[in-house]
């Protein structure tokens, strides 16, 4: 194994980000046998915070995916191992232990056999093996003598741990979730007799009930057959419930939500103001050559609002250290805008932003949400926010009790902009109302200074004028 390894090299799941232990696999970029660079990008990982595409950093033939797309893996696994010797990686001759020779020429041609199947059950036996990469190894080695011929011997295996999870695992612990394990033992399940339907022969929650339904122990024999696999998954359609996994950006937006809610105390305040005037300003912006190829909305005007009133109530702009029990003044302001993609709730924020101009502000604002769209957010736009907006106006909602990011103080939730009847110059008219509401965190925000901010910010929006006579 020395010498192989040697011409042999492997790429384990870097930390993309502060804090992250695991990522999981969105899309491979190469497959067995490609030749890779030194700093070509082999595939795309979604971590707890974004989707990061991961370069290799070293040249060589591609030859072994250790993981499956759509599997969570842990930082320091190996994901995929390259031969950096050219052709000959797999041939070194073991001068100590010449059974390995076999056993790593089986390795080798595993990959190439499962080769067009990339994505499913046939690749996914790989990912098994390699929960217990050495007992795996030792198995191939010990039976080498009696299959030392026949190399195509490993290519029927991937068969067998689709039909029955037993003899994949063999010594190993039978592959399950803790959630599944716990429901197996509440319903008395032995997991090593349960036949896995889930990629890379895991056990799910419907294999746990099948077997423990009255009928599934009876007919042991069909178990080797694939079939009874997807007549599992037929009634679906008909099902009352789906379970759908906790991972990625919502495990990481759900566990930051709750440390948020029940470790800072919240205070909610809203009001309601006429944002006329803001309206026609943004429309008069839109027009002006000076801006053109900026992106000017009425979320711009609110961020800037909100810049103003820090600016004039900074105590606002702090977070509170536990730990050494300080309320740490932030005298930058990095302004985070909670942004909906397909993969969950991210804050990406814009880096002092209280030192752009507006035109600056309103470029930074659009590369932020065009780039949290397109899933491209990095880990580093989303660290060291102090304040938030959320923009629930565009979903048509009047306002929320937003929760607070963790480690800031304040969030300011934008409500719809809709035409209502006003008392404006002592009549009743139609204007443009709009519903404020702030969330902070009154450990250190007391409710007149929480109050002070949000009726800053409100009365910029009312009359934009004060953008230039409020310093």
């Amino acid at each position: 194994m020395t010498e192989s390894a040697q011409a042999v090299r492997e790429f384990k799941m870097p930390d993309v980000g502060e804090g992250l232990t695991e990522a999981e696999i969105l899309k491979w970029y190469v497959q067995p046998g490609d030749t890779v660079t030194d700093g070509q990008v082999v595939c795309e990982v979604e971590t707890a915070k974004a989707a990061v595409e991961l370069p290799i950093p070293f040249d060589g033939t591609v030859r072994e995916l250790r993981f499956t797309e759509g599997t969570t893996v842990d930082v320091g696994q190996v994901i995929i191992s390259v031969a950096t010797g050219g052709g000959g990686a797999p041939a070194p001759e073991p001068e100590a232990a010449p059974a390995e020779a076999p056993a790593a020429e089986a390795e080798s041609a595993e990959p190439q056999g499962r080769q067009p199947v990339l994505v499913g059950y046939g690749v996914s036996e790989s990912s098994t093996k390699r929960r217990a990469r050495r007992p795996a190894e030792q198995a191939p080695a010990a039976q080498a003598p009696a299959r030392e011929a026949p190399a195509p011997a490993p290519a029927p295996a991937p068969a067998a741990p689709v039909a029955n999870g037993t003899p994949v695992s063999g010594a190993d612990r039978p592959l399950a979730k803790p959630p599944v394990r716990k429901l197996a033992k509440d319903l008395g399940v032995d997991l090593a007799t349960v036949v896995p339907t889930g990629e890379g022969g895991v056990v799910t929650r419907e294999d746990v009930h099948a077997a423990a339904a009255p009928q599934a122990p009876a007919e042991p024999a069909p178990a080797p057959q694939p079939a009874p696999a997807p007549q599992a998954a037929a009634p679906a359609p008909d099902a009352r419930e789906t379970r759908i996994p906790v991972k990625g950006v919502r495990k990481a937006t759900a566990q930051a939500m709750v440390g948020s809610a029940f470790t800072a105390p919240h205070v909610t305040e809203f009001v309601t103001v006429d944002v006329t005037r803001t309206m026609k300003l943004v429309e008069k912006m839109k027009a002006d050559k000076d801006l053109a190829g900026v992106r000017v909305n009425p979320l711009l005007m609110v961020a800037r609002a909100l810049l103003v009133a820090i600016r004039r109530n900074p105590d606002v702009n702090a977070a509170w250290d536990e730990a050494n029990l300080e309320i740490v003044r932030k005298h930058y302001v990095n302004l985070g805008i909670a942004a909906a993609t397909p993969r969950g709730l991210i804050v990406p924020n814009i880096k002092d932003a209280q030192a752009k101009t507006l035109p600056e502000l309103a470029s930074a604002l659009g590369e932020l949400v065009s780039t949290a769209r397109e899933g491209r957010t990095s880990p580093a736009d989303m660290q060291g926010g102090t304040v938030t907006i959320t923009n629930v106006g565009v979903f048509g909602v009047d306002t929320g009790t937003p929760i607070l990011n963790p480690g800031e103080s304040a969030i300011l939730a934008f409500g719809a902009v809709k035409w209502q009847p006003w008392v404006h110059k002592g009549k009743v008219k139609p204007r443009q109302v709009t519903t404020l509401a702030l969330s902070f965190d009154h450990r250190l925000v007391d409710g007149e200074l929480g109050s002070k901010v949000l009726a800053d910010v409100a009365a910029v929006l009312e009359h934009p004028k004060r953008l230039l006579t409020w310093t």
